[in-house]
């Protein structure tokens, strides 16, 4: 240890160094993840028309409500304004403190739960390298079962070390290599599609989906088709990280004005990739398509081919779970720093100079960030063993986030910084969509929770990962 210094470890000079296109890859590399690749599962469970239409009005309503919530990065004029660094700082600049307290509540749940089910997510992609290997050396009849709950300790020590970086000004590098990732397993699980495809030469699927499927009972086929929905929902999930994303941009020209357009083509690569690949999914396997079409084993081969897809989706979603959780510890420690700003534990900082390739690196900690990140990441991994299917979690997060972060606050806000009068037109339809959006997120949360409660019954907690 070669030195110890008396200052805030979080405080110093704000540099933002942000372009459109480093937000739209931050964008991209938060939302293009575990539920990209639960979205053929999806789209089966709908069919060919509501499948591709639910995608479309997801798409629309976030685009809409993410401009909104774009202009209340400063306030209260959205150019010259104050800016609000994150989320919660901007519903307290427009609305009431019972806001605030529900905003809190909702950001900081959906921030965990998408840590949640990326450490799920990611512990079955490599669990299905392992399962892999098995089907190949010993045929696919027989039983292969990975080390999951291993693994998904690796994952956890990994986040350890990730989530010393002391803030999203850090991240820049891990949101491009996530892109990358991203893009590299979009492409296999598309290839493999079209290659499928090809070889047989018949498209599968219906157009009304399991709706249609008469052998199902009724609650089967309901439950099936919200917790599909939910999976849509949290494909569009970023919301809760847009304030802070758009907090690393510089300017001229207005934050507000580059953000909209990393909005757009954000959102517009991704909406390309899930049409693309849930299509192509359903296609390809029609009602026997799997919830992960990769590690669900739609494919076996080219094993190799599937590794590197699961890999990719590993590496990714390590990323992107650093992108949900830096906002929380961000928040978490400026109220802690708030609430004791004179404490040692919050005000001194540590330094440590590590050799790396004939070059001594400073790095710096404070206590705080050391015990309280790893805290959260130590508890976060518990909950993940604890609960380790894939489509259930994911439904049943879009659910609950999809809703007061993406649609409720932002339109809030906007009502309060246009001044818009209650009962004119305007008013009227921004609490029409409102009233929709949350009615359709309830329903699918009761889908999602009774799903939760079969696997529940199948699935060990702790000894096996699903």
């Amino acid at each position: 240890m070669s030195g110890v210094t008396n200052e805030n470890s979080e405080g110093g000079m704000h540099e933002r160094q942000g372009t459109i296109w480093t937000a739209a890859i931050h964008i991209v590399t938060a939302v293009i993840g575990a539920g990209v690749l639960s979205l053929s599962w999806s789209i089966a469970q709908l069919g060919w028309i509501a499948g591709p239409l639910v995608l479309a009005c997801f798409a629309c309503v976030t685009h809409y409500t993410s401009t909104l919530l774009t202009n209340c990065y400063r306030a209260p004029d959205r150019i010259t304004g104050t800016p609000n660094r994150c989320y919660i700082d901007a519903v307290k600049a427009y609305l009431s403190p019972k806001h605030v307290y529900l905003c809190a509540c909702a950001q900081f749940f959906n921030l965990w739960g998408a840590m949640v089910g990326y450490t799920i997510t990611t512990t079955i992609s490599m669990n299905a390298v392992s399962k892999a290997h098995c089907y190949h050396d010993n045929g696919r009849d027989n039983r292969c079962e990975g080390p999951g709950p291993i693994l998904m300790l690796s994952f956890g020590f990994l986040q350890l070390l990730l989530s010393q970086l002391p803030s999203m000004q850090h991240m820049a590098w891990v949101s491009i290599v996530a892109a990358i990732m991203s893009g590299t397993y979009s492409s296999i699980a598309f290839g493999l599609s079209v290659t499928e495809l090809v070889q047989t030469r018949e498209v599968k699927g219906g157009l009304f989906g399991v709706i249609g499927n008469v052998n199902l009972a009724p609650t089967t086929r309901a439950f099936k088709s919200l917790q599909a929905i939910g999976n849509v929902a949290f494909a569009y999930t970023f919301a809760e990280i847009l304030i802070e994303v758009q907090d690393t941009l510089k300017s001229p020209p207005a934050e507000h004005i580059t953000m909209k357009k990393a909005i757009s083509r954000g959102l517009s690569i991704t909406t390309a990739s899930y049409l693309i690949i849930g299509c192509f999914g359903y296609a390809t396997f029609g009602g026997l398509t799997p919830g992960n079409i990769l590690t669900g084993f739609g494919f076996y081969e080219p094993f190799w081919l599937v590794d590197i897809g699961n890999i990719c989706i590993a590496l990714h979603l390590s990323g992107a779970y650093q992108l949900f959780a830096q906002p929380l510890y961000a928040n978490l420690e400026m109220r802690i720093c708030e609430r004791w700003p004179e404490a040692k534990i919050v005000t001194r900082v540590y330094k440590i100079v590590v050799p790396c390739f004939k070059r001594r690196v400073p790095l710096s900690f404070s206590l705080l960030r050391l015990g309280l990140r790893s805290s959260i990441v130590i508890i976060t991994t518990i909950v993940g063993m604890a609960l380790p299917f894939f489509n259930s979690i994911v439904g049943m997060l879009g659910a609950l986030s999809f809703w007061p972060l993406t649609v409720y606050f932002p339109i809030k806000m906007h009502i309060a910084q246009q001044e818009i009068q209650k009962g004119t037109t305007k008013w009227i339809l921004l609490h029409v969509l409102i009233g929709f959006t949350l009615c359709v997120c309830l329903a699918v949360s009761v889908g999602a929770g009774a799903e939760m409660v079969e696997h529940l019954k199948e699935v060990s907690p702790f000894t096996k990962i699903e």
